[in-house]
């Protein structure tokens, strides 16, 4: 049961965080999703963070880590808002940005993961 909990209180804040970051920083005049961007790649650079950090002489608790990835970080990142919006560049035949915002989002993630996982080395 503390799991689960760890990981509601954790996926709570950061959906919080992540509507406060999308709510200021996603642009309705040019469409860009600027905010989902900025969260999934901070996310992305925080679990690279955190893994490192739990696999490094055992620094987090094993609870720590579910909070943190699981429950922070899975709320914080957003797989099906990047979906959903890219489905609207598509929509809307604006397949530059449609590729732009895919690859980026892509590249730039997983860069940002492992740049988190050297960074607690």
């Amino acid at each position: 049961m503390k799991q689960f909990l760890l990981v509601f209180l954790g996926g709570g804040v950061g959906s919080v965080l992540r509507y406060i970051i999308g709510k200021y920083l996603n642009s309705a005049e040019s469409g860009i999703p600027y905010g989902t961007f900025l969260a999934n790649i901070l996310g992305s650079l925080l679990i690279g963070v955190i893994l490192g950090l739990a696999s490094k002489n055992d620094t987090l608790t094993q609870s720590q880590t579910l909070l943190l990835t699981t429950g922070f970080c899975g709320g914080f990142t957003t797989f099906s808002t990047f979906a959903y919006e890219n489905h609207v560049f598509l929509k809307a035949g604006d397949f530059t940005s449609f590729a732009l915002y895919t690859i980026a989002s892509f590249v730039i993630g997983f860069l940002a993961v492992f740049a988190g996982m050297f960074l607690v080395r």
